[in-house]
């Protein structure tokens, strides 16, 4: 190879193959052999013929990777945004929790919480009220995609000069973002899921759905949330017709709602309406002129009408509602069983009972439990306290319900008899209320009178015991004393308990859960194991409605219905508690009447405003023809002369007898009053149809 010369061009099958021609001038084109003797086969090759150096080039399969790459980041931003954004969440204001009560028809009753108005329509409000809002928080908020990149780097200048966060450069979309989607924590991490969300929402939704949305969900003060509500809480008047100065006013409170609340601060909403005015002057929405001619706004000083915060069964039912609805982030809706119609009916009975200072408290049920309607009190603005769930009173003759039912379960029968006569126990000796005593009567006469000697001498035959069980059957909670005074009504109950006891004798199974919920949660297979319903035997259930009719036609004859009616009256010592409870149809209604102090009633009885009360509910709850005649007492005892054909006949007719002079009042227990009627005053005379005297005249 010594004799190649330098630019000897041999083929190079390092360059591709390619074949470099060497010729003198002059000569043919030939192409060049390669010295293939010159290489061995482990030898680099010659520096002659080393491969040309190339530029990289980008294989097609990497950018089909990039692009699939993202493609699935993409979709998974997307899915990302559409499982933590969802579009209908920016309709949802960020409120603390609120729950409104609805009654069983679905009309709202109550509501705890913020107060909400309903959403707004960008494109319907006056331009004035959206360009309010712009010129303080976004003006270019129509030509912009999510995020002002101006008004950040003027937020960001204006901070640098002043040392601190002065201006935020946060749009509307950007704070729509942040309100329905997200916390507000500071985080760098948290401004970018905002920067995200924000654009995800300008890609769906028009200007006008996003600016909606924004003024539907924004914060005002005073817990009120979405500009509707805002409007008619300061203004009294829908956002549809506000002017210019409310708009701005409005427009001034997002900054700082609480410390800005014109109800609170006027003087600092009205300062602040000014800057937005200034605003809307320099954006262009406003001349000078129109901006000299806002006036400072006025807040009115009524109330927008809302729903009332609190009613005694909103109250009781609240907690369960709570527990329904879980953990409220919002706002929630729960139905509960109230009847509105039977509420105002309750409202009106107790208000038109002529109860003068006495307290009043009315539970009305379905036999399933339902809570149709509840009055705890005469007025829940003077006095919230529940009586009809909190207070805790004796009830009397009511409570000998169990006495009876522990009676039937050991094999009585409403014709067994018994002994109506003075007895003494341990030396205790009740008494009967009348002070009669008549000796053998039957079971169902017994308890028509409702004679608590009788109901003595069975508590102490079937046992105190057996008497507290059939109360903890019907599910009665409170402690009852272990003492033989129990069947007269001595421990403490809650009427909304008491009330539920006697719907699950309505019922023929017990106990009865009274409750307010239209869904009631299911229970554990152990509680439906451990406590779940049981069936009273045929047999004692109609023995117990012929006892609870028996004692309607007696001393809860003021309780008498054109149908088939069962209660029992309940009056304690002195006339301190008063009640009546029973059932028709398919309700069950209990009515408590006394004193908060406790004190006596003298005159106050179970028979008497309870039994009124009571009746009075349920011919409207029914829809019932008034009663023009009682029942007549089909157990007429001939030993109680003419006491008990009063007693049993003429009473529950007419109540009262006037005639022949005499002035007969029959009390509840049959006892008679016998007044004469007071004289009739003299006529007044008119001054013409007498003859004047003159003292100075001789007579």
């Amino acid at each position: 190879m010594a004799d190649r010369r330098d630019d000897d061009m041999r083929p190079d099958p390092f360059d591709g193959g390619r074949i470099r021609y060497n010729h003198a001038p002059g000569e043919q084109h030939r192409p060049a052999m390669p010295d293939f003797d010159a290489w061995r086969d482990d030898a680099p090759p010659p520096p002659e013929l080393a491969p040309a150096r190339r530029l990289p080039r980008i294989s097609t399969r990497w950018i089909m990777r990039g692009l699939g790459a993202f493609v699935i980041l993409l979709v998974l931003t997307i899915a990302w945004l559409a499982i933590t954004a969802p579009l209908s969440q920016s309709l949802k204001p960020p409120t603390p929790p609120s729950i409104t009560l609805t009654a069983a028809d679905g009309t709202p009753i109550a509501r705890r919480g913020a107060i909400i108005g309903k959403p707004v329509d960008a494109a319907q409000l006056p331009a004035h009220v959206r360009e309010a809002f712009m010129a303080i928080e976004d003006r270019r908020f129509y030509s912009h995609w999510g995020i002002d990149p101006r008004g950040i780097a003027r937020a960001a200048w204006a901070n640098l000069g002043s040392g601190g966060v002065r201006q935020g450069g946060s749009t509307i979309t950007q704070q729509l973002a942040k309100n329905a989607f997200l916390d507000s924590d500071r985080t760098a991490a948290r401004k970018i899921r905002e920067v995200f969300i924000a654009f995800w929402l300008e890609a769906w939704l028009s200007k006008d759905e996003i600016l909606s949305r924004y003024l539907s969900n924004v914060y005002f003060g005073d817990n009120v949330y979405g500009l509707r509500a805002a409007s008619k809480h300061y203004f009294g008047r829908e956002p549809e017709k506000m002017n210019i100065g409310q708009a701005a006013m409005l427009a001034g409170l997002v900054k700082a709602p609480s410390r800005l609340a014109p109800t609170s601060n006027l003087k600092g909403a009205r300062e602040r309406q000014a800057v937005v005015v200034a605003a809307m002057v320099d954006a262009g929405f406003l001349t000078k002129a129109q901006g000299a001619d806002v006036q400072p706004q006025r807040v009115k000083t009524r109330p927008a009408q809302t729903l009332p915060t609190g009613t005694y069964f909103a109250d009781w039912v609240l907690p369960d509602a709570r527990d329904q609805a879980g953990e409220v982030q919002t706002e929630a809706t729960v139905r509960t069983t109230l009847d509105r119609g039977l509420q105002r009916t309750a409202e009106r009975v107790i208000r038109q009972a002529g109860l003068r200072q006495a307290q009043a408290a009315l539970v009305a049920m379905r036999r399933n439990g339902e809570v149709v309607a509840m009055v705890g009190g005469r007025d829940y603005k003077k006095s919230p306290f529940n009586r009809a769930v909190q207070a805790k009173r004796q009830p009397g003759s009511t409570f000998k319900l169990f006495v009876y039912l522990a009676a039937l379960r050991a094999g009585m029968s409403p014709d067994t008899m018994v002994d109506d006569s003075r007895v003494e126990i341990a030396g205790w000796s009740p008494k009967n209320d009348d002070n009669r005593y008549l000796g053998e009567i039957t079971l169902q006469r017994a308890f028509q009178r409702s004679s608590n000697v009788v109901a003595a001498r069975l508590t102490q035959e079937v046992g105190v015991r057996n008497v507290i069980r059939a109360a903890r059957d019907l599910g009665i909670s409170t402690p009852i004393a272990n003492e033989a005074t129990i069947g007269l009504g001595t421990s403490e109950v809650s009427l909304l308990e008491l009330t539920a006891a006697f719907a699950g004798v309505a019922d023929g199974r017990y106990p009865v859960q009274p409750h307010g919920l239209r869904n009631v949660a299911d229970k554990s297979w152990y509680q439906a194991l451990t406590d779940g319903q049981r069936t009273l035997p045929s047999r004692i259930h109609d023995d117990m409605l012929t006892l609870l009719a028996a004692s309607v036609r007696g001393t809860g004859r003021a309780a008498a219905l054109s149908v088939d009616a069962y209660g029992k009256t309940g009056t304690s010592q002195s006339g301190r508690d008063a009640w009546f409870i029973g059932f028709a149809g398919d309700l069950v209604v209990g009515v408590w009447v006394g004193n908060d102090d406790n004190t006596p009633n003298p005159g106050l009885h179970g028979g008497g405003i309870p039994a009124q009360i009571w009746r009075n509910f349920m011919v409207s709850a029914l829809d019932l023809a008034p009663v023009v005649k009682a029942p007549v007492v089909e157990d007429v005892d001939p030993e109680a002369g003419l006491v008990g054909v009063i007693e049993n006949e003429i009473a529950p007719a007419v109540g009262r007898l006037e005639g022949l002079g005499v002035d007969l009042e029959i009390g509840p227990d049959g006892s008679i009053n016998v007044r004469q009627p007071e004289p009739p005053p003299p006529p007044r005379l008119r001054r013409e149809d007498v003859e004047p005297v003159f003292e100075d005249e001789p007579q």
